[in-house]
């Protein structure tokens, strides 16, 4: 954790090249290595998906976030268990965008590789621009494994990568010479090769190691043995590039002073700040937290993690399907607690005749929607944007249900205390819409002061509240509150208090089982409306220039989306920004906006949801821009589209 002042800097996150000098401007005495200070670095590791690169990535991050640095990842990894070894889709990867300034993205193109095995090198290659540096385990470069993956000859010895900067590395060999004396088998010592890289890439750009060796220890605590010798692994990379004639210099990419407000900091995942927010969310509610949910990536995390917190009130329930899930946390929001289901796409299609019950007994609940590839299973560990029709209409009947979006992994702690405020002051089930890019990737958050968070604290129902005409009080359950129409919220057991809950229609006021349409329109028709009148922020616009271009993003979009916009406006070019949190109710000045620009883009990760829901509600003819690879977009792709649209 690091404490920072200042605002944050303009700067483009994503310049072709980082920037370099030499340290204080000049060369070190003879003898001593070169330093060279970058203003930033993209840093991808790839290896079999059992090479441990998303445990080698994480650290480097975590030591990253510790020295200062702004940072933004980017794991990316197969769907499968154990992939075949060697193979293209077994290869795992993560890749690291770290900067001395305010970042946005895990950046478009590596400007080191680690490849661990041919696969690794031939899948990621295309990435890497000319110039880019190369480090290769050598010692995976045998004939079959290359012919594996279409490698007719040696791409370390045919020229092929004369564009690159090429350090072959025998870190399989140098791993196991490192821990001859730890009495490991071979196959137990080359499992430590990843410590090795990592051991290596920290000394390269000087990367603290005491976090790093107290996590092996702690990691590997019941197995000392393996514990120091992956620390002897990690120490030896680093020895290894202090000592090596083939890395003749070292990087430094100081601290992002300049890019944090004041405050205590610390790296976190997408997954892991919702969780937090969820369970923030609840001590401000002075409600227990209530978590039914089957196991689905990229969601699990978040049972995971909530599971650790039951001295905060938590309780999780891991069920025997997503029905199952949903059906216990409806149940639990019935008895008061706040909660929460969280799944992906396949999932809400399950749970989607008990989101239509809790509209029906406007009960608040969270679905939390880990949004991925699809239809159907899809792409388990990629990315997508495709969910948002589906939770805005994807129940039968009238049944209006919010949306929240988070934009950035950090943001997903405040957006899970925006979803439960809606849920809780409307009594209403409420999508939040986080995706694999945002789950998975990490960033920097600053902790909050506990005084900075909103009070979530409800009344339950103590006793009647509605009088008959012949002045017998009485409890109506679907009594609104004139204000948001919520109906109150009444605890099982509370004398007095009994009412009727299910799916079939009640009748407004006294919850008594009806079939009469006047008041079916009527409920349907109150329904809409307690969620068209809920208390959204409204949205705000960047546009320092008074464009005619708007670009309007959601979601995980908005890194990519403001990297391009930081371009474009370098480059001279007009551009205004908007980024929507709620999307349903869309805030109320979001027509208004709108009409102000000549031009609106929509960039989506899916084939057009937001910009279909945009056209519909505004009449604006919004241009579409997609993708639906199961990757982010990249700022320079962004950029070249939303130039063509200005210029058009």
């Amino acid at each position: 954790m690091t404490s920072q002042v200042s605002s944050p800097a303009e700067h483009a996150d994503e310049a072709d090249e980082p920037g370099e000098t030499l340290v204080g401007g000049q060369r070190r005495p003879p003898g001593d290595k070169e330093v060279r200070r970058l203003d930033r670095v993209i840093i991808r590791f790839a290896g079999d998906s059992g090479d441990g690169m998303q445990l080698t990535g994480d650290r480097f991050t975590s030591e990253t976030a510790s020295f200062g640095n702004d940072l933004s990842t980017l794991p990316n990894f197969p769907a499968e268990i154990r992939a075949p070894a060697g193979t293209l889709p077994g290869v795992s990867s993560f890749q690291l965008h770290f900067a001395d300034h305010d970042i946005l993205t895990p950046g478009d193109a590596p400007n080191v590789l680690v490849a661990m095995n041919p696969a690794a090198l031939k899948a990621n290659i295309g990435d890497v621009p000319r110039g880019g540096e190369i480090i290769v385990n050598t010692d995976e470069f045998a004939k079959r494994a290359m012919a594996k993956v279409g490698y007719d000859t040696n791409p370390l010895e045919d020229g092929s990568l004369a564009a690159y900067n090429v350090h072959p590395v025998p870190l399989t060999t140098l791993t196991i010479e490192a821990l001859k004396d730890f009495g490991l088998s071979r196959k137990e010592a080359e499992r430590s090769k990843n410590m090795f890289a990592l051991g290596l890439l920290s000394w390269m750009y000087h990367r603290p190691t005491e976090g790093t060796e107290s996590f092996l220890r702690s990691k590997f605590a019941k197995k000392p043995q393996i514990a120091e010798a992956n620390v002897a692994a990690f120490r030896a990379g680093w020895n290894f590039g202090e000592t090596t004639e083939d890395f003749a210099v070292s990087y430094e990419v100081a601290p992002a002073d300049a890019a944090f407000p004041t405050g205590t900091y610390r790296n976190i995942s997408g997954n892991l700040a919702l969780s937090y927010g969820l369970i923030a969310a609840s001590q401000q509610a002075d409600l227990p937290l209530y978590l039914g949910s089957y196991p689905i990536t990229p969601a699990s995390d978040i049972l995971h993690e909530l599971s650790r917190h039951k001295n905060f009130g938590v309780r999780t329930f891991q069920a025997e399907d997503e029905i199952a899930g949903i059906g216990a946390a409806l149940g639990a929001a019935f008895g008061g607690s706040l909660a929460v289901t969280t799944t992906s796409g396949p999932g809400v299609a399950l749970k989607s005749e008990t989101i239509g019950l809790a509209v029906s007994l406007e009960l608040p609940l969270l679905v939390v929607d880990i949004q991925r590839g699809g239809p159907s299973t899809g792409l388990p560990t990629k990315t997508e944007q495709a969910d948002l029709l589906q939770a805005m209409y994807g129940r039968n009947g009238e049944a209006p249900v919010p949306v929240v979006a988070p934009r950035t992994p950090a943001d997903c702690f405040d957006a899970a205390i925006e979803a439960a405020r809606i849920a809780l002051a409307y009594r209403t089930p409420v999508f939040l819409l986080s995706d694999g890019y945002l789950a998975n990737g990490s960033e920097p958050w600053r902790i909050p002061d506990l005084d900075e968070l909103p009070d979530l604290r409800v009344q339950f129902a103590t006793g009647p509240n509605h009088t008959e005409e012949d002045g017998t009080e009485v409890f109506w359950p679907y009594k609104r509150d004139p204000q948001t129409l919520a109906r109150p919220w009444a605890l099982p057991g509370t004398p007095g208090l009994e009412h009727r809950i299910g799916g079939i229609e009640k009748q407004d006021g006294t919850g008594n089982i009806s079939y009469d349409p006047a008041n079916h329109d009527h409920m349907v028709r109150i329904r809409q409306a307690k969620i068209d009148g809920i208390e959204v922020p409204d949205i705000e616009v960047d546009d320092p220039d008074n464009a005619r271009t708007l670009v309007l993003g959601w979601g995980s979009t908005y890194g990519p989306i403001t990297a391009a916009v930081r371009r474009i406006r370098k480059e001279g070019g007009h551009i205004a920004q908007a980024h929507l949190r709620n999307l349903n109710p869309f805030p109320r000045n979001l027509g208004e906006v709108l009409e102000r620009y000549e031009k609106v883009v929509v960039p989506e990760m899916n084939l057009g949801q937001l910009a279909t829901l945009i056209r519909a509600r505004f009449l604006v003819d919004a241009d579409s821009y997609n993708q639906v690879n199961g990757m982010p977009f990249k700022a320079e792709q962004l950029a070249a589209a939303l130039k063509e649209a200005i210029n058009d």
